[in-house]
């Protein structure tokens, strides 16, 4: 019986150690093939540039965020604009048909006011210079908005495209290390974590 026993320990020895060294073989070749995988990627990772974003979405909204591949931003870039561009045109168009009723009330002509649109007909005069002045004042916000979203457009590719050369990914690199900490005069334990960019930890 211990022969036998003596005999599986062996074999089974034999199996750990012929096991341990294919192990040792497919990690190596694993590393291996990831640093040439990991080096491949370097070279074919895109570069983006931020100046590149900005000139593309200062030109065309939405541009610098396909260029940046944000693409479900696309929807917030066209609506928030196309709603102040809606609103613009709505204004606009109101104030020109209260300008031109006011005139049309004030000119002392009775004939002219079949001219005056018909949901403003039985407005006075004085209301319709105060509704001419409101949508006045509203054209000047609704373009001012639509400048400000444009900016916003501008700044969100810009910000991206600045992200985009910051290691994001699950690899980050937050280690525990002991070493000397010189302003509490101990040695101890730290957490550090590596936040340089993607072109930071290539040249290391």
């Amino acid at each position: 019986m211990q022969k036998l026993l003596s005999i599986f320990l062996i074999i089974g020895l034999c199996l750990v150690g012929v096991d341990l060294q294919a192990q040792v073989k497919t990690d190596s070749s694993a590393i291996i093939t990831k640093k040439i995988t990991d080096t491949s990627n370097q070279k074919k990772a895109k570069v983006f540039d931020p100046r590149l974003a900005t000139k593309r979405s200062a030109m065309v909204p939405g541009w610098g965020q396909i260029y940046n591949k944000k693409y479900w931003k696309l929807p917030l870039v066209y609506g928030g604009l196309g709603v102040t561009a809606g609103v613009f045109v709505y204004n606009v168009k109101n104030y020109r048909l209260l300008r031109l009723a006011y005139i049309y009330k004030t000119d002392k002509d009775s004939t002219n006011d079949k001219n005056i649109d018909p949901k403003f007909k039985n407005l006075s005069a004085g209301a319709l210079r105060s509704y001419r002045n409101s949508f006045r004042q509203n054209v000047d916000y609704s373009v001012l908005f639509f400048i400000v979203f444009w900016g916003l457009n501008v700044a969100d590719a810009t910000v991206d495209a600045h992200l985009k050369a910051f290691d994001v990914n699950d690899n980050l690199s937050l280690q525990i290390k002991q070493g000397y900490s010189p302003l509490a005069n101990t040695t101890g334990i730290s957490l550090v974590l590596d936040i340089h960019s993607k072109k930071m930890r290539a040249g290391k």
